[in-house]
């Protein structure tokens, strides 16, 4: 198996007035490619600042982080952006559409950053909503969707670039329970597709769907346990 992620003695610190805040505490981590990991720990145990620095969305005080053989620890903002538009997907609780656009300009948005024509845009996002589930919304703008039709978009928009990973922060913590299962089996379908999953979550129920649960306390990993 290939590793999609590989990070080696990863400190991030915050200062806070005369006082620095350890966040990460020395963390080490391999994720191969296709697997489905999801990442557990109270408030205040780091899985969010972890979470961002794997999303290259913040670097770290020390230590390296390799995504997909790139060694991005000291790559400049504008290689994280170009890094964070072709290999990550990202899919968040709040789905951060844009309202007033269709679900088609949604999920077709990452590929106008990537350079590629309105055509292939088109026929990219067009594919991608149909294996999400919404081939018959394609033209409804965001606001006139359902809570879990938004979140099928975002997941939507996180695939359209064919990224290395996917990476989902609380992706059910907007939807009822009903749409919650819904969303959790699209995640189970895109990675029986062969992608790599990561869901950053506080719910025992909604990890139980990953292969394999990382646990963080206090800024270090506490338990690393494969489940399927």
């Amino acid at each position: 198996m290939s590793l999609v992620i590989k990070i080696r003695g990863i400190i991030r610190n915050f200062p806070l007035g005369q006082e620095v805040v350890k966040v990460l505490k020395g963390i080490d981590l391999d994720i191969n490619r296709g697997e489905y990991v999801a990442l557990m720990g109270p408030s205040g145990s780091g899985k969010s600042t972890l979470m961002n620095l794997l999303g290259c969305l913040d670097t770290a005080t020390a230590g390296t982080y390799e995504l997909n053989g790139k060694d991005v620890s000291n790559m400049s903002q504008d290689e994280l952006a170009e890094i964070r538009n072709k290999e990550i997907g990202f899919v968040f609780q709040t789905f951060n559409l844009l309202p007033r656009t269709t679900a088609l300009d949604n999920v077709a948005l990452p590929m106008i950053y990537a350079g590629a024509s309105k055509e292939a845009r088109i026929k990219r996002a067009e594919q991608v909503l149909s294996d999400v589930g919404l081939a018959d919304r394609m033209d409804h703008k965001s606001s006139q969707l359902s809570g879990g039709q938004r979140q099928r978009v975002a997941v939507g928009r996180a695939l359209v670039n064919s990224p290395s990973i996917i990476l989902a922060d609380e992706p059910t913590g907007n939807l009822d329970s009903k749409t919650s299962v819904e969303i959790m089996a699209l995640f189970e379908e895109i990675h029986n597709k062969g992608n790599t999953v990561i869901i950053v979550t506080h719910e025992e129920d909604i990890a139980a769907h990953a292969h394999r649960v990382i646990r963080l306390v206090d800024g270090m990993i506490s338990s690393d346990e494969r489940t399927k």
